[in-house]
């Protein structure tokens, strides 16, 4: 499997191997479970009991004796009654019990699913399908409820039923029963065996056609704006219609294959039945059989293909509910290429020093990015990084971040190579305020605080005046409680940019990084941001990706980039008197400003 595309299981076939995955969580609850099993078994007996003491009371009717016929069928048909309370009541205190367990598994399992998308590197979520992702998930958790409910609680009690009917039949009546029953068991597991392997592709089909055609709404309902700016709603609805079209023509598909698996299963246990009483008629006749055992035969018939039908059920769902978290196992089987080495250590708090040395950097071999950087930045310093677009700027900073790991070279933090160190602990000493800033959708006070969700109101409101946005917040009916909207939508640029600001003045990271951070200000905002994050900066190693040169002008380098190399570097004024690269940026913006 390529890493950073997302997989395609189309033509994987469905593997019960990953069903050992599903133990670690059913031995959570051990005692649960085992208690379970115990009211499974004492409700199977009590099920199987129940034709057993119809067919007595039946055959304590036919006696002549009064006294019989008042005492001995009356305490028969109590027992009836009882042995079907307890049949349920057994029944319904195991699920009871086991609900717990699949309930709890489903949590967990979803939070393995949820903590595992989070540790996969960017190349695989830039290849996401978000809406598809979260479809599968979905699906995933939902057919695992299906498997460990029905596969523990219900195959197991089919045979177990199937078990006991057999040994009554072997004892009690002739052995032909137990071969037409032995016969329609092979039968039935046969013929649902391969008509379920055969309608489970279309069970694939139309759960993707489902993920596509939620991707495709997702996707349209995100970029609504863009969609208003071009007018293109009825083209949107195009596309989503062709996706649900998909999805019909495979429902259909499916829902016509199951007509077939279930017309099957019907013949054969209907056959079954039929020559069972017809063999369990004759033998009355014949007076081999009392009526009352030709009733109890009529309802071990009844009670044993009445669970093999379900059992043809729980298989066909168990195998749709396979094809359903496929993609969610092949989720989990996705690796990170970026992760804690072995003998990863704890970067403890950052002076501040980066180095990078001889840093190369490519996404396809044939395109390098960076080549042969190296640059020292010195704990407190304000480092600025200018160049063209697509000059490789912000690949600094997810190299930094270790997003990817250089292709050729190190990068050091306090004389440790980032390679060495615990992506978290690497992490937890950087802070960014990153060019395009996407906000959760919920209030403004919880995307802030989520540079540190433990931080103080007092944090909190240093936050918002360092970031200048105290006035702005005032200004809200509901102030910081103010819900700003899928992806912050509901603010402005500016506005956006500031929360971001104060997200990582609040975080207090000894590196803060600005990733053309005031792009999105006007030029009143930019000032009062570039005052802040002076302020803030001071005592701190700073990298900031400047577009504007106008406010890098007091770095204390200025690191200038054309075509992923260091063409020059020095502060404002020595560059400018180099009248090179930088001199040139320079004069082309002073004239755009003209």
């Amino acid at each position: 499997m390529r890493h950073g595309h997302f997989p395609d299981y189309k033509n994987e076939q469905v593997s019960w191997k990953t069903l050992r995955q599903l133990w670690p969580y059913l031995l959570e609850f051990r005692w649960r479970i085992s208690i379970a099993l115990i009211f499974l078994i004492v409700a199977k007996i009590a099920s199987v009991a129940v034709p057993f003491v119809f067919g007595l009371t039946v055959d304590q009717l036919n006696l002549t004796d009064q006294q019989a016929l008042v005492a001995i069928p009356v305490t028969l048909v109590i027992m009836y009654g009882t042995l079907r309370l307890a049949t349920v009541l057994f029944g319904e205190f195991r699920d009871l019990l086991f609900g717990r367990v699949t309930e709890r598994a489903m949590r967990r399992i979803g939070l393995s699913v949820f903590k595992h998308l989070h540790s996969l590197d960017i190349d695989f979520h830039l290849s996401r399908r978000t809406g598809g992702v979260a479809r599968d998930i979905e699906r995933g958790v939902s057919g695992i409820s299906f498997l460990l409910r029905f596969m523990v609680f219900n195959i197991v009690p089919v045979f177990l039923e199937v078990l006991f009917v057999v040994i009554i039949f072997q004892a009690k009546f002739s052995w032909t029963f137990v071969a037409i029953i032995l016969l329609c068991i092979v039968l039935y597991i046969i013929w649902t065996a391969k008509a379920t392997e055969w309608r489970t592709d279309y069970i694939r089909q139309a759960n993707e056609a489902d993920s596509k055609s939620n991707t495709t709404a997702v996707d349209s309902l995100l970029n609504y704006e863009t969609v208003k700016y071009f007018n293109n709603e009825e083209y949107e609805a195009q596309r989503y219609d062709e996706q649900l079209a998909e999805w019909e023509v495979a429902r259909r598909k499916n829902r016509l294959s199951l007509f077939a698996l279930n017309g099957g299963q019907a013949l054969i246990v209907a056959t079954a039945m039929t020559v069972m009483l017809l063999l369990a008629a004759t033998m009355v006749t014949q007076g081999e059989l009392t009526l009352g055992q030709f009733t109890m035969i009529n309802g071990y018939i009844m009670q044993i293909f009445m669970p093999l039908n379900f059992f043809g059920f729980v298989y066909r769902e168990m195998k749709g509910s396979m094809a359903n978290i496929e993609k969610m196992f092949g989720l989990l089987r996705e690796q990170p290429q970026i992760s804690d080495a072995i003998d990863a250590t704890t970067l403890p708090p950052a002076k501040g020093q980066i180095e990078f040395k001889e840093v190369s950097f490519h996404y396809h071999p044939n395109r390098e990015i960076l080549k042969s950087l190296s640059f020292t930045i010195k704990p407190g310093e304000k480092v600025a990084v200018v160049g063209r677009s697509g000059s490789g700027k912000s690949t600094l900073v997810k190299l930094l971040y270790r997003f990817y790991d250089p292709s050729a070279g190190n990068i050091l933090i306090d004389d440790q190579n980032i390679k060495n160190v615990t992506l978290e602990s690497l992490r937890q000493q950087m802070g960014i305020v990153p060019q395009d800033t996407v906000l959760f959708n919920t209030t403004i006070a919880e995307n802030i605080r989520y540079g540190n969700p433990n931080a103080s109101e007092a944090a909190l409101q240093a936050a918002l005046d360092h970031a200048y946005l105290s006035d702005f917040v005032a200004s809200l009916p509901d102030g910081l409680n103010t819900m700003v909207g899928e992806r912050g939508l509901k603010l402005s640029g500016g506005e956006k940019q500031r929360v971001a600001i104060a997200r990582t003045i609040l975080k207090q990271p000894p590196i803060l990084l600005f990733d053309e951070a005031t792009s999105s200000l006007d030029s009143k905002a930019e000032q009062n941001i570039m005052r802040a994050i002076k302020q803030v900066a001071k005592d701190h190693t700073s990298i900031i990706i400047a577009h504007r040169l106008s406010t890098i002008i007091d770095a204390d380098n200025i690191l200038v980039l054309h075509q992923g190399e260091i063409v020059e570097q020095g502060r404002h004024q020595a560059l400018l008197d180099k009248n090179g690269h930088y001199a040139a940026l320079w004069q082309a913006q002073q004239s755009s400003q003209e």
